[in-house]
């Protein structure tokens, strides 16, 4: 009798034992659970502790709008190849995260927040140290290429005459600027930019050159910047701005008519401040060499081009922004006429409340130039006698251009451009104007198609080799491309 009842023990064992061992390890596992969830729990409170910190700090101003006066610098640092400046930047959809512009100013305080002093500035400092903010195996400088090509189709005659929106590459696919740039600061008081550029000047011909290269000093005394080598100046609204990155596929006609199709690139010094006051407001100031053949061209330092501008920042949130601006260039001419050209220039910008992008842009910009020449002498009677001798007379022109944007979606923009200026050199004038739309597969390439009619009232002006380009219709395609880094544009 005693043996069966061993076995029944024994089965009941077996079968209740792996009961046991399975409770045994569901204890166990919600044990870890719980412990996981405590981690969690922690990691939760301390993310909380860490928001209540960056939501106590001070709130970057939204995009667009300008910084207030006096006020300190953000604390974040802005995002590698953001352009110095005093005003407010937004940056390029290239280099925003999901399209998204970036306001702020990348002038880095000197360490423990102090203004520097004048032996501060002229103690060495060592370009090394920036090494921990970039990161291990991170360049000390941001580097990138663009590329903008060009197609242009138009009339024989246009094309005969040399006289298109493009002179000489008429009917043509043509790179317009390869760009390589290399931009950074090098400590944290200073930072330089170069930009070497290769295009299609005449007709198959590829001009490499250097566009830019110039050095930044971003925390002189009373708050104010310099900068000093070969640069594009601030004069205007699109003076400063690369032609790919420009609002439209050309330059207005007023800017080529008086500026030249390069515009102001100049080499010498160029300082700005933007005083304490309750609204925003940046002074720029330029002394240069005066190399733009076009307008000034004596080229010399004792007899300088000068070049001012001022420029204002309103913010008025739900309904948009605008920028106002306005800008003066005098300088003497190679027989030492001294021109000068003034203008005034606003922006507008108006982005609805949850937008990554303008749904309207409106610009536009006016000059009045003063351009001094030498009459020739007139012998009237036909008996070798002047009776009018030559004398200085002054040519006084004008010219605009306006532009509007609409950008209903995030990858379409359509607009239009209207132009008219004088003829700086002789009489006459001539009126534009030219739709175009943009079509952005992302924020590295951009495709324009525009189309652009214009008419001119002087034929003997634009009529060479027995061509005709009194009325110009034109065709125009542009491709953008971005590798690496792109540095920020002003709004």
């Amino acid at each position: 009798m005693r043996a069966p009842v061993w076995i029944a023990l024994l089965c009941l064992f077996l079968l209740l034992a792996p009961l046991g061992v399975a409770a045994q390890d569901k204890d166990e596992e919600i044990a870890a659970l719980r412990r996981e969830l405590e981690n969690m729990r922690r990691t939760m409170s301390t993310l909380s502790e860490r928001l209540q910190v960056l939501e106590a700090q001070p709130a970057a101003p939204p995009a667009g709008a300008a910084p207030a006066a006096g006020a300190p610098a953000p604390a974040a640092q802005a995002p590698a190849g953001q352009a110095p400046s005093g005003q407010p930047y937004v940056g390029n959809v290239a280099q925003a995260p999901s399209g998204q512009p970036y306001v702020g100013n990348v002038a880095q305080a000197p360490p423990g927040g102090a203004a520097p002093s004048l032996m501060d500035l002229a103690r060495p400092r060592e370009p090394f140290a920036l090494y921990e903010r970039r990161g291990t195996g991170q360049l000390l400088f941001d580097m990138g290429v663009t590329g903008d090509f060009v197609a242009n189709l138009t009339q024989r005659n246009v094309d005969k005459a040399n006289a298109g929106t493009f002179s000489d590459r008429e009917n043509r696919f043509f790179p317009r600027e390869i760009e390589l740039s290399f931009f950074g600061q090098i400590d944290p008081y200073a930072r330089a930019e170069v930009r070497v550029e290769a295009g299609e000047e005449d007709q198959g011909e590829i001009d490499l050159k250097l566009a830019e290269a110039n050095l930044t000093l971003m925390t002189l005394p009373f708050g104010t910047q310099l900068k000093l080598g070969q640069m594009r100046a601030r004069f205007g609204l699109l003076n400063e701005i690369h032609e790919h990155d420009r609002p439209q596929i050309d330059t207005p006609n007023v800017l080529v008519r008086f500026l030249g199709e390069e515009g102001l690139v100049e080499r010498g010094a160029e300082a700005q401040w933007v005083p304490p006051l309750p609204f925003y407001l940046q002074l720029i100031g330029g002394v240069f060499n005066g190399d733009n053949e076009t307008l000034f061209g004596r080229g010399k330092l004792n007899e300088p081009l000068v070049t001012g501008r001022v420029r204002t920042f309103f913010d008025f949130e739900e309904w948009g922004a605008v920028q106002l601006g306005a800008s003066v260039a005098s300088g003497p001419t190679p027989d030492r006429l001294q021109t000068t050209v003034v203008g005034v220039d606003a922006k507008y910008k108006y982005k609805p409340d949850g937008w990554l992008f303008p749904l309207i842009t409106v610009g536009g910009e006016w000059l009045y130039l003063w351009k001094p020449f030498i009459t020739e002498g007139v012998d009237d009677n036909g008996d070798g006698v002047v009776d009018h001798p030559p004398a200085n007379r002054t040519r006084e022109k004008s010219g605009w251009y306006a532009w509007v944007d609409v950008q209903p979606w995030r990858r379409w923009l359509v607009g239009v451009r209207y132009d008219w200026t004088q003829f700086p050199d002789a009489r006459g004038q001539e009126w534009a104007i030219g739709p175009y739309v943009t079509f952005m597969p992302s924020e590295f390439l951009r495709f324009r198609l525009g189309y652009k009619h214009t008419e001119r009232d002087k034929r003997d002006l634009f009529g060479e080799n027995g061509g005709s380009a009194r009325t110009v219709d034109e065709i125009l395609l542009q491709a953008t491309f971005i590798l690496g880094a792109h540095p920020a544009h002003p709004f």
